[in-house]
């Protein structure tokens, strides 16, 4: 069943304002590029659920964003999980990661990281990227696509 165009508009600006929270949460300082690639990450986790009809990071944006432990900003005990619960868009980086959410809700961000489904900050190794190949580097972060997903 599909919702009224209201219904719709709500969940939309619903997806994109929590995804804008988390782009801003792991990337305010990364530029455009780098803000972008933290999008399209949780974009091609959904992609990847809706391919399987089910994922364990959860079905929909705000599923995959509120993932415990998966974007360390909308963990409780991570010193951003405050802040962004409370940015809006006087924060001009706030502004343009609601701008760049938008355009992936409405399909039409491009994917700058080769289909990443993960990513982690530069100078760390976590031991999930033993095997793993390396699809991009932008900002502070490199990107991967996990062989088992």
């Amino acid at each position: 069943m599909r919702g009224t165009d209201e219904e719709m508009n709500y969940f939309q600006e619903l997806e994109a304002d929590t995804l804008a929270r988390t782009i801003w949460g792991e990337a305010r300082g990364e530029g455009t590029a780098g803000m972008q690639a933290v999008a399209a990450v949780v974009m091609n986790r959904v992609q990847v659920a809706r391919e399987r009809g089910t994922y364990w990071w959860g079905n929909s944006i705000v599923q995959v964003c509120q993932k415990p432990y998966q974007f360390s900003c909308w963990n409780r005990d991570d010193a951003n999980f405050r802040k962004v619960l409370a940015v809006d868009l006087r924060d001009r980086h706030f502004a343009a990661a609601l701008q760049i959410a938008r355009r992936a809700v409405a399909g039409r961000l491009d994917d700058p990281t080769g289909g990443a489904t993960h990513y982690h900050a530069a100078g760390i190794s976590p031991a999930w990227i033993k095997g793993e190949t390396q699809t991009a580097a932008i900002g502070r972060h490199i990107f991967y696509r996990l062989q088992e997903v």
